[in-house]
């Protein structure tokens, strides 16, 4: 298949991805206010679902540059609140801000994408048929329809851009392979690049390392944490070995709510935790 039978293949395809989504929105809007070193802020949030509490008053901070990981057992609520933060989800009550002065609450999903919040799937959602670099280019595009495309010329600044960001996710030596060809953490690490092209500064990742070797999942490890500091970083996770590896600061949530908080020794000992979370 060739480069316009596959950006017809994209054009085709049911999902509307994120960053296929004219830009619109917060560029004319508040700027991502940090002065408090405050990146995120979910207040007082609640959500019921047909009478099921899904979030129940939820208080959440992540500073500017932080890694933190969420855990918490199936139906903690860690999904919602995901949802919340990107506009898939409107809380019956509570507040989200980016920052100081942007209301999350106030935004559609496109909004919100282009304010500066990425979110990353457990499914790697990449286009196959395309090579690692045009998949990047693809993120990268201003003008998303197919031809516009196709005629455009990179920038030596753009062609720059892609070259960092495939050295960053570890792939530069596969640019010109077709994505189909990745092993599965290697799609993880592409769709996480393609992220990267929006330049977000709030990076919102579940589950990354399901399904990787033990391999890739260190690999991941090292990316996650490089990508911290330039950019907030959350990740939800099961693996406690994975969140061990990275964690900094632990969230656990439990019922949607934060049952528990601070380094991964403080809450592994916390018995609040043990009861709810570890089954101890």
């Amino acid at each position: 298949m060739n480069m316009t039978d596959s950006l017809r293949e994209v054009v085709r395809r049911e999902r509307v991805f994120d960053f296929l989504v004219p830009r619109q929105g917060p560029r004319q809007g508040p700027r991502l206010d940090l002065s408090h070193n405050t990146i995120l802020y979910l207040e007082d949030l609640t959500v019921s679902f047909d009478g099921f509490r899904a979030i129940d008053n939820l208080n959440l901070y992540i500073e500017a540059g932080e890694l933190r990981c969420i855990i918490g057992p199936n139906g903690a609520g860690k999904s919602t609140m995901m949802d919340i933060i990107t506009g898939k989800t409107q809380p019956d009550s509570g507040s989200a801000w980016f920052g100081q002065s942007i209301d999350l609450l106030s935004l559609s999903e496109a909004e919100i994408a282009e304010a500066g919040i990425g979110r990353k799937f457990q499914k790697p959602t990449v286009f196959e048929m395309l090579t690692v670099f045009q998949n990047l280019e693809l993120a990268m595009a201003q003008d998303k329809r197919v031809w516009p495309l196709l005629r455009a010329r990179l920038s030596a600044e753009q062609r720059d851009g892609i070259e960092q960001t495939l050295e960053t996710i570890g792939l530069s030596d596969l640019a010109s392979e077709p994505a189909s060809r990745l092993s599965h953490g290697q799609k993880q690490w592409l769709e996480i690049g393609m992220l990267l092209m929006q330049q977000p500064k709030l990076l919102l990742v579940d589950e990354p390392v399901a399904g990787m070797t033990h391999q890739e999942m260190d690999r991941t490890a090292e990316l996650l944490t490089s990508l911290a500091g330039e950019r907030s970083v959350v990740v939800v996770e099961h693996d406690m070995d994975f969140v061990r590896s990275i964690a900094r600061t632990v969230t656990v949530l439990h019922q949607g709510a934060v049952l528990a908080e601070g380094s991964m020794e403080q809450v592994q000992n916390d018995a609040r935790v043990k009861e709810v979370y570890l089954g101890e």
